[in-house]
């Protein structure tokens, strides 16, 4: 598997968990990630997210969503 297909495959399992911790279809999740132009951050961000907690990746996430910015 190359890593391509690995990052692919997290954020994949990424956007479902977090889209499943906010109650909300992971469709809809993926459009308000692309409507505030951080889809591409957040799947560049493989090495961090995937080897801490998938709840850091959640925070993370929320702050680029309200900031821009990441949590640290």
């Amino acid at each position: 598997m190359s890593d391509l297909a690995k990052e692919t495959e997290f954020f994949i399992f990424l956007i479902e968990c977090y889209a499943e911790a906010k109650g909300r279809p992971a469709g809809d999740v993926l459009q308000e990630w692309d409507a505030h132009g951080i889809t591409q951050e957040i799947y560049d961000n493989y090495e961090m997210y995937h080897s801490e907690r998938i709840e850091n990746a959640f925070e993370d996430i929320d702050s680029l969503l309200a900031t821009g910015r990441h949590a640290w």
